[in-house]
């Protein structure tokens, strides 16, 4: 990739960020009245549901912090930000400390879950809202949550179980891979290194556990010691978020100098692509099975905005590593399939919801599980991305 394309693709991913996504989410998402974000809206941005999602409260939160913080000292970004936490530090934490999934547009709990997402969202929005605005309440609310985190990982504090122990013991990849990436964005917010101890523990289970390099493949669901389970759910396989623990790993593997880690990550990203790209009608499929028998999720040949958003950095990202010409056509085919079908080029933003043939399955811009985070997370870190490419390019 010359010098040239480097610097026409970081222009072309500045348009998208600034003129085609987030103008939209600036202008529709905060709620005036009550503070926090809206995220439901149909492609006209009309508003379809007041209720918010509390993993948006967080992931919002940390959007405009980070703009605030990597791209431009701008007072909106800050204040959009300062939105956000002020409603999620009133409405979204329950008596226990545990979070809340999702809660009416005035902060009335709606829906808690066993599941720690909400407070992984809330832990990074906290921290890169902390070094947005100084404030050290930010700063410890996010450390605390993180703390209770690792508790409920551990085990110290119970949940209540997906399946019932006594019959099977499973774990799932979404777990280690959520509180890795949580970990990094306290290190990058805050500089603390409290957590890097763990934080090796996380890339050791990913890798030993759930990374079968026999078979090709990052599996979603494993036993609790890394067995391969013959089930639907042990042998599906989310190409989405294969590529997106592959970005986590190759970070980590950047920050400890450990070439194992990177080569290890390349390995799952080809394998990733090689089983979720769509050969027929193109894109990433939602879920595969290894085996090739039926999957369980009837929506598994659907077409989904943030897996390819994650394959856009990651390429991106194995590219700038290894300079390998593979990883230059996948990202060119993944970026041309991507804004060819999911760009709404008349109302702004992505489509979120594909039929296998591309054509448009749900035409809304934003819901409980869509807002201003994996597009726009992944337009501006390959926008970075691209900044060194171009410096480094410019020094050869």
């Amino acid at each position: 990739m010359n010098q040239n394309k480097i610097r026409s693709l970081k222009e072309f991913y500045e348009q998208s960020l600034f003129d085609h996504c987030l103008p939209y989410w600036l202008k529709y998402s905060p709620d005036k009245d009550n503070k926090g974000y809206f995220t439901c809206f149909d492609r006209k941005w009309e508003l379809y549901d007041t209720d918010k999602s509390v993993w948006f409260q967080g992931r919002g939160m940390w959007l405009f912090s980070k703009l605030f913080n990597g791209v431009e000292k701008r007072q909106e970004w800050l204040d959009t930000a300062r939105s956000g936490y002020d409603f999620l530090m009133a409405h979204c934490f329950d008596t226990d400390g545990r979070m809340f999934f999702q809660v009416t547009c005035d902060g009335k709990p709606l829906r808690k879950r066993r599941y720690m997402y909400s407070e992984a969202f809330a832990v990074m929005g906290l921290a890169e809202y902390s070094k947005a605005s100084h404030d050290s309440k930010a700063l410890k609310k996010a450390v605390d949550t993180f703390e209770m985190m690792i508790d409920i990982y551990e085990g110290r504090i119970k949940t209540e179980p997906k399946v019932i122990p006594e019959t099977r013991q499973t774990k799932p990849l979404a777990v280690p891979m959520t509180l890795l990436a949580t970990i990094q964005s306290l290190r990058e917010s805050t500089g603390q290194t409290a957590y890097d101890i763990f934080a090796n523990d996380l890339v050791k289970t990913i890798l030993e556990d759930f990374y079968k390099p026999d078979e090709k493949a990052l599996f979603e669901t494993v036993g609790l010691k890394g067995e391969r389970l013959d089930s639907p759910q042990g042998r599906c396989i989310n190409p989405g978020h294969s590529i997106e623990t592959v970005w986590f790993l190759i970070h980590e593997g950047l920050y400890r100098q450990n070439d194992m880690i990177i080569r290890q990550a390349l390995e799952i990203l080809d394998y990733s692509l090689n089983l979720g790209w769509d050969q027929k009608y193109g894109g990433l499929f939602y879920f595969i099975d290894i085996e090739n028998k039926p999957p369980e999720q009837l929506e598994w040949d659907m077409k989904l905005w943030w897996p390819h958003t994650e394959a856009l950095y990651a390429l991106l990202l194995a590219f700038y590593l290894t300079g390998q010409k593979k990883y230059e056509e996948w990202l060119n085919k993944v970026l041309d399939w991507s804004f060819c079908h999911f760009e709404d080029k008349v109302y702004g933003e992505w489509f979120g919801y594909l039929h296998r043939d591309g054509s448009v399955s749900n035409d809304l811009k934003g819901s409980l599980w869509k807002g201003p985070f994996h597009l726009p997370r992944s337009l501006l870190l390959n926008i970075k991305l691209l900044e060194k490419m171009d410096t480094r390019a410019k020094d050869n």
